[in-house]
């Protein structure tokens, strides 16, 4: 059965290109931002409530469908730490026992990286307004997720039923950490939610500076490469001393090659390397770090070169572990756990289209999910 989004945020959606209101902050958001903070009683309102309750909200995980699927189901099975004293001890019970986490697929405007090759076909005076789409997107799937209440159909729009409303979002897609993160944080500023925003870009970055890397390296598509994305949040980020190399490895047959052709590209640059992270949520960084051990041992001449590039320190960082053990982390300190002692939920949402073109969200169920978006599914 499906289910999808209230009217009042359709409502804001269609309203957006009548609404103005002067920017607040020294770099603007999205007009989106402004029209919705405007909204105080009604979506505004969904916004300021959003995490006011602390642990009985959701942890919504947004982005393009692949990514939150496996996000999501791997936050539903891990067990790394003991459930009461958080100390690194397996104790047969989910980390996250209790929790509700929220798959919110977005369909409607994935695959993400169509913006940027919509963008390479107009002028460049039009080319900001193509990108503040992706950013809206972001916008548009918080307030979703910090939505509580959703429809039966994108049809039937008087069918409310209820669903929780965010304490915690994590943005997946490493675009999006700069295009769209700046102007969800700003919306929740205006109007005064608590709810936490996370990327695991900005994650998987602190991470790596705070272990001692200064020479750090990401493994990501030629799309998010050439888009600058990596590269901006770093930039921002003020990490002294510190060096970012954003490299696409040649393609191969097997992980462990293109592990092999990124240490080639990467040892072109002359300088150590201290850090490696994995911009992907499909790449199994086991199979890596069982080819980094055999490039340990340097039994082949060039073996011995990658050995000695690789520093004593060196991480191989992912965002799916990264994002996990800060979640937990950030829950213990903030004490946002629901205490409850159940299997972790996973409910699935997908952004459509509705009947006025507007993007709105639909329950689904993982069957479906899996079927329809996970790669090599069986």
């Amino acid at each position: 059965m499906k289910r999808i989004v209230p009217i009042v945020i359709m409502a804001v959606l269609a309203a957006l290109t009548s609404c103005r209101r002067a920017a607040l902050q020294p770099r603007p958001a999205v007009q989106l931002v402004y029209s919705i903070a405007a909204d105080t009683l009604g979506t505004g309102r969904l916004v300021a409530l959003a995490g006011s309750k602390k642990a009985e909200g959701s942890i919504a995980i947004v982005g393009e469908p692949e990514s939150t699927i496996i996000l999501a189901r791997r936050f539903q099975s891990v067990d790394w730490a003991d459930n009461v004293d958080g100390d690194a001890d397996r104790d047969s019970l989910p980390d996250f026992a209790g929790e509700s986490f929220h798959a919110i697929m977005d369909a409607f405007n994935a695959p993400y990286t169509h913006f940027f090759q919509d963008s390479r076909s107009i002028p460049d005076s039009l080319r900001g307004m193509v990108l503040d789409s992706l950013r809206e997107a972001a916008v548009q799937c918080a307030v979703f997720a910090w939505d509580s209440t959703c429809l039966s159909t994108p049809q039937a729009l008087d069918e409310l039923r209820r669903k929780q409303q965010a304490k915690i979002l994590i943005f997946t897609s490493s675009l999006q950490a700069e295009w769209g993160l700046f102007d969800v944080d700003t919306l929740r500023q205006l109007c005064g939610g608590k709810s936490i925003i996370l990327s695991p870009v900005k994650i998987l970055l602190d991470q790596a500076y705070n272990n001692g890397a200064r020479n750090i390296a990401v493994w990501t598509s030629r799309e998010v490469r050439t888009s600058g994305a990596w590269q901006n949040v770093f930039a921002r980020s003020g990490y002294e001393n510190a060096s970012l190399s954003v490299i696409t490895p040649e393609s191969a047959l097997d992980v462990r090659t293109q592990l092999r052709n990124f240490l080639r590209q990467y040892q072109a640059e002359g300088k150590p390397l201290d850090a490696l992270i994995l911009d992907s949520y499909t790449i199994d960084p086991a199979p890596l770090q069982s080819e980094l051990k055999m490039i340990r041992r340097a039994a082949a001449e060039e073996d011995a070169a990658f050995n000695s590039m690789l520093t004593a320190s060196f991480q191989l960082l992912d965002p799916v572990s990264s994002t996990i053990r800060t979640t937990y982390t950030l829950i213990r300190e903030k004490r946002l756990q629901t205490h409850r002692i159940s299997r972790p939920a996973v409910h699935y949402y997908e952004t459509v289209e509705s009947e006025s073109g507007t993007p709105v969200l639909v329950e689904t169920d993982a069957a479906y999910a899996m079927h329809t978006y996970v790669s090599n599914n069986d």
